[in-house]
C-alpha cells in the first residue's frame, strides 16, 4: 500500500546503492539518482500472461500492465517484485522463481522485468487502491495492446525494449529445483 512514509534507497545508474533513502512525494528529486521499481511478467501454463489495470486514481488510470511497483528501503528488486506481485494480485510467487528478463532506465527509476510461472494457485485477489481489473491473455493481445495505446503510458517504451527477451525468457523450460 502506497503512503506518504513510504521509503526508497536511491541508486545509481547501474543499479548500486547510494547509501541514501528518498521519501516518496518528497520534492527535489536528487539529480543523477534513481530508485528501483519492478514488474512481473506471469505467464500460466496455457501460455497466457497476467496483465493488471490500474485503478482510477493512480497515475495513468486504467492503463494496462504488468503487475508491479516500488521497491522500498531496504528491499532487493526481487523481493520487491514478489510482494508487489502478491500485494496486488494475490499470487504468491517465492523471490527466486523470478526470472530477470532485464532493466529499463527511466529519468529517475530503474524497472526491472522479471517473467514468473503462475502458481498451481491462481485466484485473483485484486487490491482494489492499485488495480481495478485483471485479465488473462495472449502474448499477441499484450501487444495489440501496446499498438492500441491502452497500455499504462511508460509501458510502451519498457516493451519496445524488454519484449523480445520477455517472450525468449517465457519461451525457456523453467527448473522447478528453485
Amino acid at each position: 500500500m502506497v503512503s506518504s512514509e513510504e521509503h526508497w534507497d536511491l541508486v545509481d545508474a547501474d543499479g548500486v546503492p547510494t547509501g541514501m533513502t528518498f521519501r516518496r512525494g518528497a520534492p527535489e528529486w536528487p539529480p543523477g539518482q534513481f530508485h528501483m521499481i519492478v514488474a512481473v511478467c506471469v505467464r500460466r501454463g496455457d501460455g497466457a500472461v497476467l496483465l493488471t489495470q490500474r485503478a482510477p486514481g493512480k497515475e495513468f488510470p486504467l492503463g494496462w500492465e504488468f503487475p508491479g511497483g516500488s521497491a522500498l528501503a531496504g528491499e532487493s528488486s526481487r523481493a520487491a517484485a514478489a510482494r508487489e506481485l502478491q500485494e496486488e494480485t494475490g499470487l504468491a510467487v517465492p523471490p527466486d522463481a523470478l526470472t530477470l528478463v532485464g532493466r529499463f532506465a527511466e529519468a529517475s527509476a530503474l524497472l526491472d522485468l522479471y517473467v514468473a510461472e503462475a502458481p498451481a494457485e491462481t485466484d485473483l485477489r485484486l487490491q482494489a487502491a492499485e488495480v481495478t481489473a485483471a485479465e488473462w491473455v495472449t502474448v499477441e493481445e499484450v501487444e495489440r495492446r501496446v499498438r492500441a495505446g491502452v497500455m499504462a503510458t511508460p509501458w510502451v517504451a519498457r516493451l519496445d525494449e524488454l519484449w523480445p527477451s520477455t517472450l525468449e525468457a517465457m519461451s525457456q523450460p523453467r527448473s522447478h529445483a528453485e
